[in-house]
Order: C-alpha cells, then structure tokens, then sequence
C-alpha cells in the first residue's frame, strides 16, 4: 500500500491563512492567490491570541490544503462574510466543512437537479431579468434552491454578474456579488461539461 504524504502546517500558517482568507472575502482589492494567502500578522500577535489552541488543533488534523479548504467553506457558507466570527468556525466549522465537502463530491448532480428546477418551469430570460427587481436566480439563491456553486457555474456559463452589478444596488445584492466574485477563482471546474448539460435541460 503507498503511502501518501499531506503536507502539514503550522499553527502560525493556519492562522495566517485565516487571516488571508477573511481579506479575501472582506476586502474588495485584496486577492489570496496573488498574495499567497500571506498577510502582516506577526508571531506575537498570533501568541496573545486566546483562541490560539483552535489554530494548533487545527493545524495537527488537516494539511495545508485541507485547512484552505476548510476555511474557503466556512466563508462562504456566512450570510456575510465581514461579520463572520472565529467562534462560529470553532463552534460549527466542522459540519460546513463537511457540507461543503459533499457538494464537491455531487457537484454534477447537483447543478443538474438545480438547473432543471430552475429552466424547466422557466425561459433564461425571466430566470436573469432584472426588470422587476431581484431575479429570479438571485431570489432562489437566497431561498436556499440554489446553492452559491450553482450560481458559481451560472456566471461562468452566461456572466450575468456585471449586469447585475449595474441594475441592483441594493445592500443584499452586493454582499452576494462580492461572495460570487470571490468564490469563482477556487472552483476548477470543465464549463464546456456544464454547458452541455445547460442545452441538454433547455432542449428538452
């Protein structure tokens, strides 16, 4: 049996890399892959920390890959990022992550389910029309019928988002643009494949 080798990171990192992903999804100019996740926090600042142990333990269970992960869910996962607090990844992190995880792993299926509920019962038109307010894409995100990796290949497939962005100036249509925007670069996704599956529902 091969054995496989995570590579592991430090308290310190771990903490940096929270502090990175929380300007990620925070700041509008602050981007984690041009910066590598990095930030100016300093070791002392880290060690006058009182949660500093959640940072150890966290550290000791997953690679540096998996606490990436794990933190890109639980921002994501907040209604608004800005106001997410260290205690609620502490508290609840664990069952996001593993929320999170499952969505990954039916990421097909699940576009799929949601796309024909979506197109079946209505034309593209109405599904991104901004004429009366929220669309509707945008009201079943936030009713729960669509999840925001849905949204996430919508974009990549139709980019309504700069529309959006110029029709809606409203404070609950930014917060969900600003998470999408940021969201996009971490899905690695086939478009072509979801395509595909577009014309599929939208020819039946």
């Amino acid at each position: 049996m091969m054995m496989i080798c995570r590579s592991k990171v430090t308290p310190f990192e771990t903490y940096q890399a929270y502090l990175g992903m929380k300007s990620h999804f925070t700041n509008p100019k602050y981007d984690f892959f041009r910066y590598g996740g990095k930030s100016r926090a300093t070791m002392a600042s880290f060690n006058k920390r009182k949660d500093k142990y959640w940072f150890e333990k966290t550290s000791r269970k997953y690679s540096d890959q998996e606490v990436i992960d794990f933190l890109l869910s639980n921002f994501i996962n907040a209604n608004n990022p800005q106001n997410l607090w260290i205690g609620e990844i502490i508290n609840s992190g664990e069952r996001t992550y593993a929320d999170w995880k499952m969505r990954q792993q039916s990421l097909t299926y699940m576009f799929t389910e949601q796309s024909e509920k979506l197109l079946l019962e209505n034309d593209l038109e109405k599904v991104f029309s901004c004429s009366k307010g929220h669309p509707l894409v945008l009201k079943k995100y936030l009713g729960g019928e669509v999840s925001l990796e849905t949204l996430s290949i919508l974009e990549k497939v139709f980019s309504f988002q700069s529309k959006f962005d110029k029709k809606l100036k409203d404070p609950v249509w930014e917060t969900v643009s600003m998470k999408l925007k940021k969201y996009l670069p971490f899905l690695n996704i086939n478009v072509f494949q979801f395509k595909k599956i577009l014309r599929d529902i939208v020819n039946e």
